[in-house]
């Protein structure tokens, strides 16, 4: 009943979204121009590198491909839905105005992160799957429907994950004054995990962008399937890792719930 009570209250912070942003028409282009942009010259660089070398660390260009709609597809996934929404909690915290999602009979978390769904991004989920149908006929497999439904599943695991990283980064305002430092961080490490496929990085790094930031996995983990070179244990690591902080997620809400200080208080 909670699940089916959620959904309806997504769908209903949709379409009052989607209202607004079609009075703004501007506004609704201006996110995914910005967007079309950015994911462009990202297939351009790709591109000239390999214009040049054959595969990077066994990733073949059809491969690379892969990863890089995986990627922008998740991003936009992302962007459309909770993104607007999630960036806001540190301002909320620091101004009190989290008083008003505490005291509405939902979710709070719920509340604050589907607020603010863009629809600005889903022609960029467009161009990423054109990406990966296309990446698809460069590859020497067969592509069957087990391996798009085994992909939408790893895809919709690490939409999952992305979002507890983005809460958890931005929970800390609960705990710190000053977090913009700590949204820098993310900025850089998905930058660079944008660029290099988790299987690339070794040692302490692999440790890094694995299992502490485990941007690493994002894009990789549903490439290699779809690619099919994932292994069944990385299967469920991924799902394993994504559960933990998922648990993790909710607990370090709660708890920074507890140790928020209202502004009527």
């Amino acid at each position: 009943m909670r699940i089916k009570r959620d959904i309806k209250i997504i769908y209903m912070l949709l379409k009052m979204k989607l209202s607004r942003n079609m009075a703004f028409r501007f506004s609704f282009f201006g996110v995914f121009f910005v967007d079309g942009t950015l994911f462009l010259m990202q297939l351009l660089m790709f591109s000239a590198i390999y214009s040049q070398v054959g595969s990077i660390g066994g990733w073949d260009k059809s491969q690379m491909l892969i990863f890089i709609g995986t990627f922008s597809l998740i991003n936009a996934l992302n962007m459309s839905t909770y993104f607007f929404g999630v960036i806001t909690i540190p301002t909320k915290i620091k101004s009190g105005e989290l008083d008003y999602y505490i005291t509405k009979p939902i979710n709070s978390l719920l509340h604050l992160s589907f607020e603010s769904i863009d629809p600005g991004s889903v022609p960029l989920v467009f161009a990423s799957i054109g990406i990966l149908v296309y990446a698809a006929s460069g590859i020497d497999m067969q592509t069957t429907l087990f391996t798009v439904i085994g992909y939408t599943f790893m895809l919709l695991i690490m939409l999952i994950l992305y979002y507890d990283m983005m809460v958890i980064l931005r929970t800390i305002s609960f705990l710190a004054i000053q977090v913009s430092s700590i949204e820098r961080l993310e900025g850089e490490v998905i930058t660079l995990c944008m660029k290099i496929p988790g299987t690339l990085f070794k040692g302490a790094f692999k440790l890094l962008f694995y299992l502490i930031l485990p941007y690493g996995i994002m894009a990789t983990i549903p490439a290699q399937f779809f690619a099919g070179t994932l292994s069944p244990l990385a299967s469920v690591y991924s799902v394993a890792v994504t559960a933990a902080f998922t648990a993790f997620t909710l607990f370090f809400w709660k708890l920074g719930i507890k140790c928020y200080k209202s502004a009527s208080s």
